[in-house]
């Protein structure tokens, strides 16, 4: 299929750029010519990941959660690089454990990130959507179709970004811009790369169906997800095998169910099941900014650990 549209010389803005799927999406759209504003937490990591694009990269360091901080970020990118013609909300936390002895900070921040940043950030950057008939694309997970057990903020956030972009795309479509949403699963990022070191989630991958337990590179889902920008997708595949895996939607509360009451107890007399704290480097930024030196972790009696 052809692109439906040239992005040559246009602006983009990517969400979570520092390293990880953002950094990945950031060349992939540099490649296509399009001039790109990298947002984030870290400013020398950005600026290093901004020096390897092969067109203009321009950084801003920022809280998605923080409306005004937001609203300075647009104002800031069209003033450098013009109004955005791709804005990629993909900006994104995890932690896992049962939810009975969460964090409730840890926990808010994750839906906070997730889902109160991605409306933030199409808040602050729809003008200039609008001004170039532009198109926003939510990433969202395999986790807004397939909840699972230890993972109740992450799953809850995507299932909300997911319902959010769509209810976005309907209000906005008659003004020329395009919403998209992209299903990820597991992904090689910093932020998962842990996972066989935290019990909850080793446990949750080790008990899925074989194929749905792979990790694909950055590079290759960055390449699906750019495919997906190149045709203003309404819903982009990552990897493209998940398009099939909507059509048991209806049918995947049920076997969560059934498997986690056959297996859940045994496997917490068997594990403490901790609660992991905020996942990989980008995860530590954001408990530095609730206030919570590095390794500060809630364990599964509710102690710090």
């Amino acid at each position: 299929m052809t692109r439906s549209w040239e992005l040559q010389g246009r602006t983009a803005v990517v969400t979570g750029a520092a390293r990880g799927l953002g950094a990945g999406l950031a060349h992939r759209l540099a490649d296509r010519g399009m001039r790109v504003a990298l947002l984030g937490r870290e400013a020398a990591t950005l600026e290093a990941v901004a020096e390897t694009l092969p067109t203009t990269g321009h950084v801003v360091e920022v809280d998605v959660t923080d409306d005004a901080a937001m609203d300075r970020a647009a104002e800031d990118v069209s003033r450098h690089l013009g109004a955005p013609s791709v804005v990629i909300a993909n900006a994104g936390v995890a932690e896992g454990g049962p939810f009975e002895t969460s964090d409730p900070g840890t926990w808010r921040r994750v839906i906070d990130v997730n889902l109160v940043g991605s409306a933030s950030t199409a808040r602050s950057f729809l003008p200039g959507l609008r001004a170039t008939h532009g198109y926003f694309l939510q990433v969202a997970s395999t986790a807004a179709f397939g909840a699972a057990p230890m993972m109740s903020a992450y799953c809850a956030s995507k299932a909300g970004a997911e319902a959010f972009a769509r209810s976005l795309r309907a209000e906005v479509a008659h003004v020329g811009i395009g919403v998209g949403v992209a299903y990820l699963h597991w992904t090689d990022t910093d932020m998962i790369r842990d996972v066989d070191r935290h019990t909850v989630l080793r446990e949750l991958r080790g008990h899925m169906p074989a194929p749905a337990r792979r990790v694909y590179p950055v590079d290759r889902v960055s390449a699906w997800i750019a495919r997906g920008v190149d045709r203003r997708s309404a819903t982009v595949y990552a990897p493209p095998w998940l398009r099939l895996a909507q059509a048991g939607r209806p049918f995947f509360p049920l076997a969560v169910d059934l498997l986690s009451r056959r297996e859940l107890p045994r496997l917490m007399r068997e594990h403490a099941f901790e609660q992991t704290g905020l996942l990989g480097r980008g995860g530590r930024i954001e408990e530095a900014s609730l206030g919570r030196p590095e390794g500060d972790r809630i364990g599964g009696d509710g102690k710090r650990a």
